[in-house]
């Protein structure tokens, strides 16, 4: 199977195939091959919180031209997958010379299916570009062609708990792979600032209790071929929240906008997760830290391009916020906006290449040490 995911977290999936138990586990480009079962494609949906798609291979083959191409899909055995009463639509990648409009190439597939099915059932599907009950996914490389089953359906970003959002909500398989870079692992109290509709808040908690990334989601393609089977499906289901394990510390959010809190705070009751995640209306410019141990800080602040700021000013802010209020605080914050970074006036320990949707960005790490950076050596030189 192939999992596909963002630039730069294909090293955070293969570690999470391989913590969930997948065979040969191989990372691409935006993808993780990896090998497995029928239970454990089921599995890898529910649980993986950094993957957008998984993919079931069903034929890879040769192709040089258009009746290539008609012939091997023609040739799959369609009627084993799905019925001519569903809905069907073929989406194609390429990087070829051979065709050079992904458009037609899904036609062609499209063409294939339905002539088979005719052949075969005396009836054909119809395609449905909007909600089809089956997604087939062509990938051609050169000449090299693969036809896969999407078996995710919808994005697995969409993971079914976020029902309101703001003006510039970041992607949830975003979020927690930022958070999962943070280094964030649920034993500390966590604080996101800003936090918008509340989408590293509610991962920072499903991390923290090992909850399935898409528990909240009711509905998968796979659930709609011939082969599925809705007993085993519930079983790895329940297998899964058998691992959910308690957290002993606090999730905090802030936000200044009334608006940003009830949707922050509606989006935490679709989560179920009311109980680990507490939400308030605050200035991040007039807060201090809220609590007296060591606090992971993780958090998306606006970067001029959606919502209005003065960047210098609202960036120095930010920087003297967390120097003044935030000692013993673990500080990760995500921005495009590289120029707007200089005005914080602190020197990040880390920097690391993300994009949030088609913006580069930046996730930078900011160490805030308790009293100075000075003390701190001096107290280690001495063996305190």
């Amino acid at each position: 199977m192939l999992a596909k995911t963002l630039f730069g977290f294909e090293p955070l999936l293969a570690k999470e195939l391989r913590n969930l138990g997948a065979g040969n586990v191989e990372e691409g480009v935006r993808n993780v091959s990896f090998e497995g079962d029928t239970g454990f494609m089921y599995k890898a949906n529910l649980c993986l919180r950094t993957a957008l798609k998984i993919y079931k291979p069903l034929r890879t083959f040769k192709v040089y031209n258009e009746k290539d191409l008609y012939k091997a899909v023609y040739d799959i055995n369609w009627s084993s997958i799905f019925g001519p009463d569903q809905t069907f639509a073929v989406d194609t990648n390429m990087n070829t010379e051979i065709f050079n409009n992904s458009m037609f190439v899904s036609l062609k597939a499209k063409d294939a299916i339905v002539d088979k099915f005719r052949r075969v059932e005396r009836e054909r599907p119809n395609v449905s570009t909007q909600d089809p009950d089956v997604r087939i996914h062509i990938h051609i490389h050169d000449n090299t062609c693969t036809v896969s089953l999407d078996s995710s359906g919808n994005s697995l970003h969409q993971r079914g708990y976020r029902i309101l959002t703001n003006i510039a909500p970041i992607n949830e398989v975003l979020a927690a792979g930022l958070l999962l870079k943070s280094g964030w692992d649920g034993l500390t109290d966590f604080l996101d600032p800003m936090c918008g509709s509340g989408t590293f808040l509610i991962e920072a908690a499903m991390i923290a209790c090992n909850i399935p990334a898409n528990i909240n989601r009711e509905s998968y393609a796979f659930m709609n071929w011939k082969d599925y089977d809705a007993e085993l499906h519930q079983k790895i289901v329940d297998a899964s929240l058998n691992k959910v394990r308690e957290f002993r510390h606090k999730i905090l959010g802030y936000d200044k906008a009334p608006s940003a809190v009830r949707k922050t705070q509606e989006n935490v009751e679709n989560a179920n997760l009311s109980e680990y995640i507490t939400v308030e209306r605050k200035d991040f410019f007039r807060t201090e830290k809220p609590v007296d141990t060591k606090l992971h800080m993780v958090f998306n602040p606006p970067y001029g391009e959606r919502l209005p700021i003065e960047v210098d000013e609202f960036y120095a802010k930010i920087g003297d916020t967390l120097k003044q209020q935030y000692p013993g605080t673990d500080v990760w914050m995500i921005t495009s906006n590289l120029e707007a970074l200089k005005y914080v006036g602190l020197r990040p320990s880390r920097k690391i290449k993300a994009f949030n949707g088609k913006l580069e960005a930046r996730l930078v790490y900011y160490e805030m040490y308790e009293g100075s950076k000075k003390a701190k050596y001096n107290k280690e030189d001495q063996g305190v």
